[in-house]
């Protein structure tokens, strides 16, 4: 948004939960949407996510490196065209590095996690995702989330019910949010899109969200 009267600053929403505002400046944004176009193209594009009690999600979902299926992982696309899983780049993989050491820090004596899984949900104006965990990792390493689009509520909760107590913060195209340690297993979810936010010149109607985790396997 131009003229902001006041800033959006950089915030930590809970112990090891950190966001950060446009921290992907214009043309990084567009690469990555341009990126994600070609990933969402078949074989192993993008699809509706069926939940086993025969539920569908209205965000649609393409992964890289590891395939996510409720309540599991594969290296094909087995609720699909069962096509291998699109791999997953090592430059994506740094992105997320360095999106943990500019919110959460340098490991301290540790090496910095080896992320191998991207998750790319893209939301429409009518979609949502219900609140949940992201725990079907076998590492606890943080997890790195991009938006690019158009604005939407994120709701950021606890670990231990996906009720109250929660955090609902605005995140718009180009911002990182990142949460691990004490917040690795908090419930979270995307109540409302805000259509027609998007930056015009993303050329993108919607919302893409890049979720970046270590698989552990």
């Amino acid at each position: 948004m131009d003229a902001e009267l006041f800033p959006r600053e950089r915030t930590q929403v809970a112990p090891g939960a950190v966001h950060v505002p446009d921290w992907l400046d214009p043309d990084r944004q567009r690469e990555l949407v341009d990126a994600c176009r070609a990933w969402a193209r078949p074989p192993a594009g993008l699809r509706t996510v069926r939940t086993p009690g025969g539920g569908t999600m209205t965000a649609r979902q393409v992964c890289l490196g590891w395939h996510w299926y409720p309540y599991g992982y594969a290296r094909t696309v087995v609720d699909g065209d069962d096509a291998p899983v699109k791999p997953f780049p090592e430059w994506l993989g740094e992105l997320g590095r360095r999106a943990v050491r500019d919110t959460l820090g340098a490991p301290d004596g540790e090496p910095e996690a080896a992320y191998d899984i991207a998750l790319i949900n893209f939301y429409a104006a009518e979609a949502r995702m219900g609140m949940h965990r992201d725990s079907d990792e076998k590492a606890d390493a943080p997890v790195v989330s991009l938006s690019l689009g158009d604005t939407c509520v994120f709701r950021f909760g606890n670990p231990e019910t996906r009720t109250r107590p929660y955090t609902d913060i605005e995140l718009r195209s180009g911002d990182l949010f990142v949460f691990g340690g004490p917040s690795r297993l908090a419930h979270h979810g995307v109540p409302k899109v805000q259509p027609g936010t998007a930056p015009p010149e993303l050329g993108l109607t919607g919302r893409l969200n890049i979720t970046l985790r270590v698989s552990g396997r």
